[in-house]
């Protein structure tokens, strides 16, 4: 199964100087190229560092400004016309599984079937207990977040109408107990944020999980964070991941789009 390489932006809403400047952004995201605009599900803004397992919390975590996702994905979904729109990724634990599963498939109607269902377990304490859900343990995030996914294909398949087309579910992550076998149950893209030589025994393992399951391996789209250079993501590429997202912050002016335009312009020289 042969895909296109598609570079996605990863525009976080905490610390934007208002909706406006998060909005502008999705539509020159849009219009520079851009094949998927993600954003986050965080009720506040995580301050982490990127490391090859993924987002680590810094000591101090301020409150700054923010907006909810899925309403934002609703007003992308009417003023873009192209792009491929999602999260990345919702939390399942603060979102009703069968709830959910019909939020994402009118998001998918408005947009006219651009939506990508990135859902994970939750990871940030914060968006927890502020709001007042049950943090719980890795465990019974993880025992949810698999009865969760179960429910979302359940309901999306009883909703009428229908999706526009079955829609993508994205599972980040790459924990070998737990989240990569689900990965092999039920995403149509897997994310992670590994070095190369760990995600290709990792990816193995992602091949013979979705065998296992009476999948395809091939209807799984391999997803990872940009490496930094070009040089590095045809590494990636050659080991057949096609989706590169990178995260792009907000400043008190707003958005700065520009390294995007290495990223695309990597992207169609490999196209």
């Amino acid at each position: 199964m042969t895909r296109p390489v598609r570079i996605g932006a990863h525009l976080w809403p905490g610390g934007a100087p208002s909706y406006k400047s998060w909005r502008e952004a999705v539509l020159r995201a849009e219009d520079m190229g851009v094949d998927v605009v993600f954003g986050y599900d965080h009720f506040h803004k995580p301050f982490v560092r990127l490391t090859s397992e993924g987002p680590e919390l810094l000591p101090e975590q301020p409150d700054v400004t923010n907006f909810e996702a899925w309403t934002a994905l609703a007003a992308w979904a009417e003023m873009t016309t192209r792009v491929e729109i999602g999260t990345l990724v919702t939390g399942i634990g603060y979102r009703n599984p069968d709830l959910l599963a019909d939020m994402a498939r009118t998001v998918d109607h408005i947009s006219g079937g651009r939506l990508i269902l990135g859902v994970g377990s939750g990871w940030y304490e914060k968006d927890y207990s502020v709001y007042g859900y049950d943090y719980g343990t890795v465990k019974s995030r993880m025992d949810h977040f698999a009865d969760g996914l179960r429910r979302i294909e359940y309901r999306l398949a009883q909703l009428n109408p229908p999706p526009v087309r079955p829609i993508p579910i994205l599972i980040g992550g790459s924990g070998e107990k737990r989240t990569l076998p689900l990965v092999g149950r039920h995403a149509t893209i897997w994310h992670s944020f590994l070095d190369l030589d760990t995600f290709r025994r990792k990816d193995d393992l992602v091949r013979r999980l979705a065998t296992e399951a009476g999948r395809d391996e091939r209807v799984i789209e391999r997803s990872i964070a940009w490496p930094g250079d070009g040089v590095t993501a045809d590494g990636y590429a050659a080991a057949g991941v096609t989706l590169f997202t990178t995260e792009i912050h907000p400043t008190d002016l707003g958005y700065d789009l520009s390294p995007l335009k290495d990223l695309l312009a990597w992207r169609d020289n490999r196209n």
